[in-house]
């Protein structure tokens, strides 16, 4: 007998156990407090009676950096008794019993839990002898799983996932069960119907049940020579993931899918031609709603609708109303049953039931329905029929309606071979779900029974020499990633899979321009329903997810497959409206011949694709998919109504999609040369260029009053293509987050231009002080410390002649090292202002048209810098702040900081002063560098942090903020932007940094930023890890509440050691959520505006300024430059560099006040101060030594009268005085109450 204890350091965890051939498995859970903790183990080991010793191996099972709610431990007992079993190996489960969180059981449960449905551990375990104790162990365990799956955690994820997502078929089916057999009962008792013409069989229909037949377009015509009949079917299956058992729980109703198998007698040899076959589907699906409305005994709600968004194939809906559950089955099923369904389960209420058709494999000719044959051809007024365009899609239709049974054997085959096939399929299940495809044309074609079907064929051949590209050996999730590897590393519309058919010449499938992995042994292409641009979806967000999955130092979990990918505002970085004309018509069969609204979505990715060539990745129509209609209506044929606008996504390339110039082919290739013309037009024409080529040409205006070039290029191609009407009705989503920004230029990616001045100024000063003569030591290294020469500043200032900046610039100066600087601190700072002086003479003596002017900061603080040197340069209107770093600084601070004899006050000014040095002279100018350098390569970073800063600038946060946290928290967005590409576009950039912050719990997660992609796992152990070291030693957060580490700053402290405070953070976090609630909610037609306005009735009093204080920020009179709209501090006397009068009272109001109030303030656009008062403030007992003015109140929290005892803050003591120390610059305060 083996007794453990297990010690969390933590209380309120419970320990949940079971035993798996002789392995004891331990899962520490707190749901209160789901942090990754550091455990400790104490063991007490009981030997019995037979036994002569014991061994306890253990191992932590949790390996990875995110925070858990439950932390697994493997726990080994291997008895040293003569008959010991032999331990079975861990990395010889399969998936189906898994070894780890997938197995743990809910609740204690003996040895016989775990043996259920694993008969190769039972037989093992009986052949078992006796023998000495195996080596291995979970840590074996654990190094084969992180082969396959990277890392424990990962496993661990993955598995718990999939036992969330399963559904426990076996208890939550049985009614539904019965209502599948009543159904089929009913359609096998429906009658047959003589063949009749097609207008007589119709007629009776309309008549007898008011059911119209649900013809596809073009309807058959009243005097065609073929007739219309019901014979019963030749079979009724369940097919599809419920009946694979591959089906998962969702929001959605579940989804059942029914086939009825029409016989071949109702067939003739050439129906497979020109929709033949498809109206007499049509007729037999209306006569099976006919015989379900039929039926007395039951009470369906019925519906007709499109199988796959394709308007060949309709079908009949059965759904069930909860208040009509009761009378289906009469006694059988009570309404009891369904009102206590337990959450997720499949009840009848949750479920549609969907009648499928089909037909006989050998109804047609495989050979006649392959995609390069045509099935529409037309007819003359001669009889003769003239060959037409292919026709792809009618024919895979066709084909596919004859194969359900075939697909239905592989399936089930795969599911036999392959253990890791039927949770590969939910995991593929889940991330097609996360990313929008189905099975409909209008959801990408590529939906569950494709990806199903894909693996199946993949595991019989596709590979070199007709082998598998899959192993049925490996794991559901090594299936799941090797097949996106294969569409993201494959393109099939350009090299073609041709499975099972070495005979196919492969000149048959040119100029389809549809992706093919062809099933020879069916003849069906798997692919049939996907459009050209939803497969480059699809290739795309396969990259993108295997990019994730391989990537070892970043979440992979979470972006792979719980995030909802496919929110338009979030995918597509430019988002465009289209209205399809009524009168638009067909064009081809390739698409869908009967879907207007598909034949113009491939017409308009055409004309996009050739005209933006390079400058996007990915061009999407996003057309509004198909809606069911009733059984019973009054018209003839389905309603015709669909949508008039087609929504189309596109991802931009960055780094092209600003090219103003597009180089088209050379004059002397003739015909390439004349396609050019032909598209473009007038706008096409022929130019030299600097390396003698002559080309054709596109040249494009970049001028700020004009359209962003993108827009330009779509504006003009869908006029010329499509028609005046239609390019001007184009509307663009999402444009107005440009113009949220201060100075907006019409390529947000060219932003970083208007910070050229600036850093044009700054070089010209390092090189003046680099060459300056008669300073004491060489210059080592000059460094920018400001968020203006990192293209990060809310309002970029634009120098303007006779204008200097209030804020000036920050640089950092360091002088060589040499024995002549001091050895104590104080002497240090005597130094460097003796040097700021020196530096500041030599340049105004050197340098026309420079002022300097020496401050002091810190005055009374030894341990903290005390000097600055303001520069302006006049005649360029700008403005730098020089301090000097010595690094001999940071070693006498932490020699303060240990030193034991020193007392407590002493040692934390220490701190303070270590904290402050590496932030100012060390973190700062590595953290500009750095992103200064990814600006240039991000172009869009520059404006999506300037926009994020003046949002929580709007919000009154800015006072609390640090702007490098705000930084930080954007740059994660374009650096490690899965499950996404990094942003192309300001919209996408700032609500995707939104998103972010509304999902980050900082409370049990730190935020990591690798801004060069070069972080090991190791390295972000360790901020882990550091993490909870700080939440142990501060896990009230009074201290620390965010933590913000990257690989510049792995302390992770720097910008929010002191701020923001836990109700800033949640504030932040709260604002964030509504922010993205809204944009969810309102989708693309939401007003940004409304996400940057903010309500002052949540403060308890609000402090209103005087216009003439921080009115002259705003200059109102930059003639000279071109952006009218400016807003920029400006000053005209050099003396008020750095005076700023509204943050000077903020600060002071925060040093008398700030026990006792929260102050709020926007520091781009001061017109007010807000407050909340403390809720410490609030009516206690008195005592001396309040830190704020409080005035006796004569009633306690209860109401109770009790005169003199307690006291409560007074505010109108306090406000009074916060106006007199505003002086002027207060107008008015507005108190709540």
């Amino acid at each position: 007998m083996c007794t453990i204890r297990i010690c969390t350091g933590a209380p309120g965890y419970v320990l949940r156990s079971c035993i798996r051939d002789n392995e004891l498995f331990l899962r520490a859970v707190n749901a209160s407090h789901p942090c990754h903790l550091k455990f400790t183990a104490e063991y007490s080991l009981d030997v019995g009676p037979e036994s002569t010793g014991g061994l306890l191996q253990t191992h932590l099972l949790h390996g990875g950096l995110a925070a858990p709610s439950t932390v697994f431990f493997g726990i080994v007992l291997c008895s040293m008794a003569p008959h010991a079993l032999k331990k079975r190996k861990l990395a010889h489960q399969t998936d189906e019993n898994p070894s780890f969180a997938g197995s743990l059981p809910e609740s204690p449960s003996s040895e016989s839990n775990f043996d259920k449905g694993d008969p190769a551990s039972k037989s093992q375990r009986a052949s078992s002898q006796p023998g000495p104790v195996q080596k291995t162990g979970p840590h074996q365990a654990l190094q084969t799983s992180g082969e396959k799956y990277g890392s424990g955690l990962f496993q661990m994820q993955i598995e718990e996932l999939l036992s969330e997502v399963r559904l426990n078929y076996e208890k939550y089916t049985s009614e539904l069960e019965q209502a599948l057999r009543k159904i089929k009962e009913i359609i096998e008792r429906i009658p047959s119907r003589e063949a009749a013409p097609i207008l007589e069989a119709e007629r009776h229909l309309r008549q007898q049940y008011q059911i119209a037949v649900p013809f596809p377009t073009p309807p058959p015509k009243d005097d065609a020579q073929y007739t219309l009949g019901y014979e019963k079917p030749a079979n009724i299956n369940v097919v599809g993931s419920y009946a694979r058992r591959t089906a998962i729980k969702a929001e959605d109703p579940m989804v059942i899918d029914m086939v009825v198998t029409m016989p071949s007698i109702l067939f003739q040899e050439k129906d497979y031609l020109n929709y033949r076959y498809f109206y007499k589907r049509a007729f037999y699906i209306a006569c099976i709603a006919a015989g379900i409305q039929e039926a007395g005994d039951c009470k369906f709600s019925l519906q007709f609708s499109y199988q796959n968004d394709c308007q060949l194939q309709p079908v009949l809906l059965i759904s069930f109303s909860r208040s009509k559950v009761q009378g289906y089955f009469g006694a059988v099923i009570s309404t009891n049953v369904v009102t206590v369904a337990p959450k997720n389960s499949l009840s009848l209420s949750k479920a549609i039931v969907r009648i499928l058709l089909a037909a006989e494999q050998e109804t047609f000719p495989a050979d006649k329905t392959f995609p390069w044959k045509n099935c529409l051809r037309a007819r003359t007024d001669t009889s003769t029929i003239q060959k037409g365009t292919l026709s792809p899609l009618y024919n895979a239709t066709l084909r596919a309606e004859c194969s359900t049974g075939s697909y239905a054997k592989l399936l089930q085959g795969a599911l036999t071979r392959c253990t890791g096939f039927k949770d590969a399929c939910i995991l593929g299940t889940i991330w097609l779900r996360q990313r929008g495809f189905g099975t409909g044309l209008r959801r990408g074609g590529f939906g569950a029974f494709e990806l199903a079907t894909s693996l199946a064929l993949l595991l019989r051949g596709g590979g070199p020499k007709g082998r598998p590209v899959l192993s049925i050996g490996y794991s559901s999730y090594q299936l799941f990633k090797a097949l996106l590897q294969f569409f993201a590393t494959r393109d099939l519309i350009c090299e073609p899979s041709l499975l099972f058919s070495d005979s196919m010449n492969a000149r048959f499938i040119e100029g389809l321009n549809m992706p093919l992995l062809f099933d020879g042994s069916v003849g069906l292409n798997i692919l049939y329903k996907m459009t050209p641009w939803s497969y480059k979806m699809l290739c795309y967000e396969a990259h993108t997810t295997v990019s994730t999955l391989n990537g070892s130092a970043i979440e992979r979990f979470r972006p792979s497959f719980i995030t909802k990918v496919n929110e338009p505002a979030l995918l597509f970085d430019i988002l465009i409206r289209v209205e399809i004309p009524g009168t638009w018509e067909p064009t081809s069969e390739e698409v869908n011949p009967s879907d207007r609204v598909l034949d113009f979505c491939s017409k308009l990715n055409t004309v996009l694709a050739t005209a933006l060539g390079d400058r996007v990745v990915l061009i999407c129509p996003w057309p509004a998919c198909l809606k069911p209609w009733p059984i019973i209506d009054s018209d003839r044929y389905p309603p015709a109504k669909d949508a008039s606008t087609v929504l189309v996504g596109i991802v931009v390339n960055s780094t092209q999609v600003v090219r103003a110039v597009d180089r088209g082919p050379p004059a002397e290739e003739r015909k390439a040369a004349s396609a050019f013309r032909r598209f473009w037009g007038e706008k096409a024409e022929l130019r030299r260029f600097k390396d003698g080529s002559i080309l054709e040409s596109l040249i494009w205006s970049e001028q700020s009053g004009q359209k962003s070039i993108l827009q330009q290029i779509i504006g003009f191609v869908a006029g010329r293509h499509f028609g005046k009407g239609i390019a001007e009705g184009i509307e663009f989503v999402g444009d107005a987050f440009d113009q949220m920004l201060p100075i907006h230029y019409p390529q947000a990616s060219s932003s970083i231009a208007m910070y050229q001045p600036l850093l044009s100024a700054y070089e010209e000063l390092e090189k003046q002080i680099r060459g300056l003569e008669g300073l004491p030591l060489q210059i080592r290294k000059i460094s920018a410390s400001c968020a203006d020469l990192r293209y990060a500043s809310d309002i970029p200032f634009i120098p303007n002649r006779g204008s200097l900046p209030i804020h000036p610039m920050d640089i950092i100066v360091q002088f060589e090292g040499s024995a002549r600087w001091p050895d104590d601190l104080p002497a240090i700072q005597r130094t460097k202002i003796a040097l700021l002086l020196k530096l500041g003479e030599l340049l105004e003596v050197s340098v026309s048209g420079v002022s300097t002017q020496l401050g002091l900061e810190n005055e009374g603080q030894k341990l903290l810098n005390n000097a600055f040197l303001n520069v302006a340069y006049l005649d360029l209107a700008v403005a730098f702040r020089l301090r000097i770093h010595h690094d001999r600084e940071l070693t006498l601070l932490e020699r303060e900081l240990k030193d034991n004899s020193a007392d407590f006050r002493s040692r934390e000014q220490a701190a303070l002063a270590v904290s402050a040095y590496k932030r100012s002279f060390v973190q700062a100018p590595a953290h500009t560098q750095a992103l200064r350098s990814l600006c240039t390569k991000l172009p869009l970073l520059s404006p999506t942090m300037r926009l994020m800063k003046r949002w929580c600038n709007s919000h009154l946060l800015s006072t609390h903020i640090d702007e490098e946290l705000i930084e930080l928290l954007t740059i994660r967005t374009f650096v490690q932007p899965h499950p996404w590409q990094a942003p192309g576009s300001l919209r996408t950039g700032f609500l995707r940094t939104l998103v972010s912050i509304a999902k980050w719990d900082w409370r049990f997660e730190p935020l990591v930023v690798d801004f060069n992609g070069a972080m090991t796992a190791a390295e972000i152990g360790a901020i882990a890890v550091r993490f909870e070291a700080w939440r142990k030693i501060d896990p009230a957060m009074n201290r620390t509440v965010m933590f913000a580490a990257s690989n510049l700053d792995p302390d992770g402290i720097t910008w929010t050691q002191h701020s923001p405070s836990k109700l800033v953070a949640t504030r932040l976090t709260s604002l964030a959520k509504a922010a993205c609630r809204v944009v969810k909610d309102r989708g693309l037609d939401i007003d940004v505006g409304t996400l940057f306005k903010h309500s002052l009735a949540d403060y308890d009093f609000v402090i209103k300024l005087n216009p003439v204080f921080y009115g002259e920020r705003v200059d109102r009179a930059v003639e000279q430059s071109s952006f009218k709209n400016l807003r920029g501090p400006v000053i005209k006397d050099v003396s008020l560099i750095g005076y700023d009068p509204v943050q000077l009272f903020v600060d002071e109001l925060k040093r008398v006040y700030g026990n006792a109030v929260a102050f709020f303030c926007n520091s781009s656009e001061p017109d007010c101060v807000a407050g909340l008062w403390s809720p410490f403030t609030s009516a206690r007992t008195w005592k001396v030594n309040l830190s704020y003015s409080s005035a006796p109140t004569t009633t306690d929290p209860t109401g109770e009268e009790e005169m003199g005892a307690r006291v409560a803050i007074n505010h109108t003591a306090m406000l009074n005085d916060m106006a007199r120390l505003g002086g002027d610059m207060v107008v008015r305060i507005h108190q709540r109450h």
